[in-house]
């Protein structure tokens, strides 16, 4: 006949270690798929913003040279550039292929554009970002300043979640450069449960 008896103090001591160390496993995974969402997302607007501009290169033009902040011919190159990277760091992020430097350049990028809707809104000037395409003067444009900045804010923050984070889920970095992650985990299960045996409460 089984005889249940209660934990001691040590024995409790060590089932409280154990519950940590099940929440410390878990807490990289629930960033990586946090990650994972943040990259996707971010990902797909690169991409979505890129497709719109690259068959229209005239309009991506004008809307560089609407902010009137780049001197000379220079908006004309940034205007044809910028679509192409655009496509690049997004299919970077959505493929998880060299993520934190893609993440890099995202966040500086988001941080240019909001540098950009800033500068026309203090100066009164009224355009359409050309975020998404378009580009150039357009009455009231001012109205959806405040909605762009967030917008553009949310995702400077995802882009520099992705550079602090060093993995997320689903890929391609994960092929190409293994992580260690397997091997901390039992390194961090040694750690905090060095005899596993002794979590038995009797027999």
């Amino acid at each position: 006949m089984a005889v249940c008896r209660d934990q001691g103090p040590g024995e409790q001591g060590r089932s409280a270690l154990s519950l940590d160390s099940a929440r410390l496993r878990r807490l990289p995974r629930v960033k990586e798929w946090l990650g994972t969402a943040a990259r996707l997302v971010t990902g797909g607007v690169w991409i979505w913003a890129a497709l719109l501009k690259l068959p229209h290169p005239d309009e991506s033009v004008l809307a560089v040279r609407a902010y009137q902040l780049l001197p000379g011919d220079s908006a004309t190159t940034v205007g044809h550039l910028l679509p192409v990277v655009e496509l690049v760091v997004g299919i970077c992020l959505v493929l998880g292929l060299l993520t934190r430097f893609a993440a890099a350049a995202s966040a500086l990028l988001f941080a240019a554009f909001i540098i950009g809707i800033a500068s026309v809104w203090a100066r009164g000037i009224e355009i359409d970002c050309g975020c998404f395409g378009g580009g150039g003067a357009k009455p009231g444009a001012s109205s959806q300043y405040p909605w762009e900045i967030a917008r553009d804010v949310a995702l400077l923050a995802a882009s520099l979640f992705l550079v602090w984070l060093r993995r997320t889920r689903l890929a391609l970095d994960n092929l190409l450069f293994p992580s260690r992650s397997a091997s901390d985990d039992l390194d961090l299960d040694s750690d905090l449960d060095p005899d596993p045996d002794q979590h038995r409460s009797g027999v």
